[in-house]
């Protein structure tokens, strides 16, 4: 028996597969950070800012399975919030350890009191608190086992007096448990899906991240049905590789030719997608979902069927119903129209930009090519996300983790010390946006204290990018958008980083090779052009509108020198718009 309840729970996330605790040490928390201490089959992992750790939970979850990360009492899980919002919507089974005061002291108004109750209703699925000894064993297995199988973050509040009480025998498990059930629609919905596709002319396939582990049957698939294969941003390491089908990502960051296949499709076929934006599914198309998750079904979009079930799983029962489609056209015509849009992208690349206003296109291509073959990437939200999202390829082994579904800034660093402690030996680039950087730049110290070999790219035009695009398309004048950066290569380098900057296109290519080789951690301050633009993979006349009318608004405030400049840097967008 363990000595202490501390024990005793540091003894079950062990035995669950925890490696690591991502934490700040203090007051409530102790005990359980002088458990791990002493069991020492965990590791602590001292963050700067438990925002951080959540993050860094939150991406070894994605990667290996299952994470842990804590806070202490009242500020020290206040900070994890906004890492477990983005951990629960990524589908992350994080385990979040909230130590709180005395039980003595509940509803006393006592000194950083929380309810954590009311605190992670919003981002857990499962979430208490444990009043004694005999609660707390029994509490922390269903938060395993909820975590696992619910794909969430699961929170246990835990008093220290609670964590520093003598342990107790329980009658109830302590292990958590691993079954694999096969989930499939039922006959009678799998034959009739397969007379509604074997009937239907054009077909079309999206994906999202709950196809990614039925990649062969998606290919499959899409050689029998002849149709093609777009995919969300999550999806794309895992679905493009391998596949002569696919017609790339579509959304706001994506591409016009999975777009217009999914428009032009009689049958949509969505699977293992909750795709979270309404105008870019078709409004004229018989769609079909499948999703393991049953209350998705239809939250998107208006469903001719919704169905139940693992992508694999049900693939595998649905293919020896189908017939094989005779007609290619369809087909043939989305991916000719495919090779038109990677040839117009190109022409992003081929124009490296100037001194100090490089094209941030042509350095996510760079970084595509001298990347490993498994790299992990990181991905901070904003226009990072948009050059990553199109210019960084799939090859089956590599890995993408961004704040997809939260949105948040400030994700990739932090993410990167989680994939770099649980995937050892891989490469990690953190691609940041220069205000999501410095959102934590303090954690750069945590990379540095555990000597993680995280390449942190810092694509930095002076500015939140994606904001001052989202003012200019609505019409708007940017304001408070610029920002007035430190010299991110000096700060690296007095935290212990190997440091660059690189301020001319012609330097890139080099110094991202030299960055990649060179051990332990490395910072290259890129200086991108702030005036590029994303455009999205259909241009409503609202938005040109919009842009017009910031121009407008511009030159009459006197700002001639940034709309010449803006027009300058972005020609290339005259072959989508004409």
């Amino acid at each position: 028996m363990a000595k202490n309840v501390a024990d005793q729970l540091v003894d079950m996330l062990a035995n669950a597969g925890i490696k690591r605790i991502y934490a700040v040490s203090g007051d409530s928390l102790n005990h359980i950070n002088d458990a791990v201490r002493r069991d020492g089959r965990i590791q602590w992992i001292h963050v700067r800012h438990e925002e951080v750790g959540a993050y860094a939970a939150s991406a070894e979850a994605q990667l290996n399975g299952l994470a842990c990360c804590a806070g202490s009492s009242g500020p020290g899980h206040v900070h994890l919030i906004n890492g477990l919002y983005d951990a629960h919507r990524s589908g992350a089974s994080v385990v979040a350890i909230a130590s709180t005061c005395a039980t003595s002291e509940f509803g006393c108004d006592y000194f950083q009191e929380t309810n954590t109750i009311k605190l992670f209703d919003d981002c857990s699925c499962y979430n208490q608190v444990a009043a004694t000894a005999e609660q707390a064993p029994r509490m922390m297995q269903a938060a395993l086992q909820h975590a696992v199988h619910k794909h969430g973050v699961a929170v246990l509040g835990l008093p220290g007096d609670v964590a520093a009480s003598d342990a107790r025998d329980i009658p109830t498990a302590t292990r958590l448990y691993h079954p694999r059930p096969v989930i499939c629609p039922s006959p009678a919905d799998l034959q009739e899906l397969a007379s509604l596709l074997n009937d239907a002319g054009k077909i079309a396939i999206y994906c999202g991240l709950g196809a990614v582990d039925a990649h062969d049957e998606v290919v499959t698939l899409s050689q029998v049905l002849k149709a093609p294969v777009a995919y969300s941003f999550r999806a794309k390491m895992g679905i493009q590789y391998n596949n002569p089908n696919e017609v790339g990502m579509t959304g706001l960051l994506g591409l016009a030719s999975a777009y217009r296949s999914m428009h032009e499709a009689d049958v949509l076929l969505l699977l293992g997608t909750d795709f979270p934006y309404t105008p870019f599914i078709p409004g004229d198309t018989k769609i079909v979902q499948i999703d393991i998750q049953p209350e998705r079904l239809g939250r998107r979009a208006s469903l001719e069927m919704g169905l139940c079930g693992d992508i694999g799983d049900t693939l595998k029962a649905l293919l020896p119903l189908l017939k094989e489609h005779p007609e290619s056209d369809f087909l043939d015509s989305m991916l000719a129209f495919y090779q038109e849009v990677k040839k117009k992208m190109q022409t992003y690349v081929e124009d490296t930009g100037k001194e100090d206003a490089i094209s941030p296109e042509f350095v996510a291509s760079v970084l595509n090519r001298i990347a490993a073959n498994d790299a992990i990437f990181t991905v901070d939200t904003g226009m990072t996300n948009v050059w990553t999202a199109r210019y960084l390829e799939g090859t089956g082994k590599r890995t993408l983790l961004g704040s997809f579904n939260h949105g948040s800034m400030a994700n990739a660093m932090p993410q990167a010390i989680g994939a770099a402690l649980s995937q050892p030996g891989r490469e990690v680039f953190a691609l940041c946006g220069d205000g999501g950087l410095t959102m934590l730049l303090g954690d750069l110290m945590t990379i540095k204290q555990y000597k993680l070999p995280i390449k942190v790219i810092v694509f930095n035009n002076r500015a939140l990018g994606m904001v001052k695009l989202e003012m200019e398309v609505a019409g708007l004048p940017d304001w408070q958008t610029n920002m007035e950066n430190p010299d991110f290569a000096v700060v690296a380098a007095a935290m212990g980083f190997t440091a660059f900057s690189i301020h001319k296109p012609e330097e890139v290519e080099s110094i991202l090779s030299k960055a990649g080789k060179t051990e332990g951690p490395v910072l290259v301050n890129i200086f991108t052009n702030p005036e590029s633009l994303a455009m999205p993979p259909k241009i409503e006349f609202s938005q040109m509108k919009g842009y017009a009318l910031w121009m407008g608004k511009l030159i009459l405030g006197g700002r001639y020198d940034e709309v010449f400049e803006a027009v300058k840097s972005n020609y290339k967008h005259l072959k989508d718009v004409l």
